[in-house]
């Protein structure tokens, strides 16, 4: 076969399930060969040396999201894609919030705007739903779903988002009629308000309290009672940004029971501490989300559960709001009690660094566990595949060229998001995303963007893989 836009020669190209050496035919946009020596490409790249692995896919991201209380994320669409072509991803999917007293499908349309003409790379949504109202489930969720919005978050914690367990019912049996799936941010809202109360009387006020305030067993208690309303309404249930041991022992007991109970973990559950909280400046803030970071003995937990296959998926939750802003982490100053510093961290451009070389480069999960979680299965979850999340003939050319060897330590000077700090600063990491390709064309080169916002398209998704095809 000849006439390629594009040749990927001599890497070595891995999937969730393969490794081979192999050069890579791209026209159009597509992947359109896999062979031992490819000819007639107008462009090539030599990637002597280079793994070539699936785009990644940051399937939790928050961006341009409105708030309630005053707040403004750093990152919009535009520096929000950028940072996440950077860090070797070439599909991202964001939340589109109903805020209360809002329709739902005005929602979506809204954050559709906001993406407008501003991406870098592909982008789908996820719709939150927080008035689930006849209107929101009967009429407005159908069309979303149809609209290529195939799931839906709700939350347990945060009060002017938190659904009551008649609510988290009723969107579960409106996800189960339409196909949709459900996402959930499991926490004890009440018990998390009384936590609060007690440590202020107490006059723990600093960062430190935001994790004093949550720990793990209101966390684990939340995702039980959703695994049950799960299985009441004999839907699949997919846990967001699991923190710890407790709450993978519910999930693992749900798998046992043979319910369809997923899960995902994030960066933070793997290297931060609680400990990073621990500052009476406020500057503990920078590392305030929810759930929070653990301690040793539950980082160890979350690893061991990638390695095994716990977690389906391993994301962001890139939620960032400038340190030194009034509309950020300081917005309501600086001795400020940590119930008002916004809730989030950066982290789009750091994820997949840090999973390849903590978890790779150090022998904790393989290259093809690497694939699985950082691309292929956030495409089969979420209702991209194959198009999406590996290379094969007639998927998208979104492939990210990885050096394994580069050495990288993590500063805020390096990184391209909008925010002003990363939390995960001095990291040393073995193993780098060195080009990036989405739909055929280099949108990263070198930690750099390439191209310019306005040429990633969004995403309509079909139905998750965990959604039966019978009943």
């Amino acid at each position: 076969m000849t006439g390629f836009d594009l040749i990927i020669r001599n890497g070595t190209v891995v999937t969730a399930s393969d490794t081979m050496r192999c050069d890579v035919g791209i026209r159009e946009g597509k992947i359109v060969a896999l062979a031992d020596k490819l000819e007639g490409g107008e462009r090539e790249i030599d990637a002597t040396g280079l793994l070539v692995l699936p785009g990644g896919i940051d399937s939790h991201v928050h961006l341009a999201q409105p708030t309630s209380d005053g707040s403004v994320m750093a990152d919009d669409f535009e520096s929000g894609t950028r940072s996440a072509a950077c860090g070797g991803n070439t599909t991202v999917i964001a939340f589109s919030l109903q805020e209360r007293g809002a329709s739902l499908l005005d929602s979506v349309a809204e954050h559709h705007q906001r993406a407008a003409d501003k991406c870098h790379i592909d982008y789908a949504l996820h719709a939150i739903i927080t008035d689930p109202t006849q209107q929101a489930l009967e009429h407005d969720l159908p069309k979303v779903v149809q609209e290529g919005v195939s799931s839906i978050k709700i939350f347990m914690t945060y009060e002017d988002m938190a659904l009551n367990d008649g609510e988290i019912f009723r969107v579960m049996e409106a996800a189960r009629r339409e196909g949709a799936l459900t996402m959930v941010h499991a926490e004890n809202f009440d018990a998390i308000q009384q936590m609060t109360e007690r440590l202020e009387k107490a006059g723990q006020t600093g960062p430190r309290g935001h994790a004093d305030s949550r720990p793990i067993v209101v966390e684990r208690e939340a995702t039980h009672r959703a695994i049950s309303f799960a299985e009441l309404v004999d839907v699949p249930l997919f846990v967001v940004h699991v923190s710890g041991g407790d709450v993978i022992e519910q999930i693992e007991w749900a798998k046992r029971r043979g319910l369809p109970i997923y899960a995902e973990t994030c960066p933070q559950y793997l290297t931060l501490t609680a400990d990073d909280l621990d500052n009476a400046n406020m500057e503990g803030s920078k590392y305030v989300c929810s759930p929070p970071p653990r301690d040793e003995a539950n980082q160890k937990a979350c690893w061991d559960a990638l390695a095994r296959d716990v977690f389906s998926t391993f994301t962001s939750d890139h939620c960032p709001f400038i340190y030194e802003s009034e509309t950020g982490k300081q917005k309501a100053g600086a001795d400020t009690s940590f119930k008002y510093v916004p809730n989030g961290i950066p982290g789009v451009e750091t994820r997949l660094p840090i999973l390849f070389s903590k978890g790779v480069s150090e022998g904790r999960i393989s290259l093809n566990q690497f694939v699985a979680l950082s691309a292929t299965n956030h495409a089969k979850v979420y209702g991209m595949y194959p198009r999406k999340g590996t290379i094969a003939i007639g998927s998208d050319a979104d492939i990210a060229l990885w050096d394994p060897e580069k050495r990288v330590t993590l500063s805020q000077s390096m990184l391209n998001h909008n925010c002003d700090y990363t939390p995960y600063e001095g990291m040393e990491l073995i193993g780098y995303p060195v080009t990036v390709i989405s739909n055929g064309e280099i949108v990263a080169d070198q930690g750099r963007p390439t191209g310019g916002p306005g040429k990633g398209r969004f995403i309509a998704r079909g139905p998750s893989s965990l959604i039966p095809t019978t009943r």
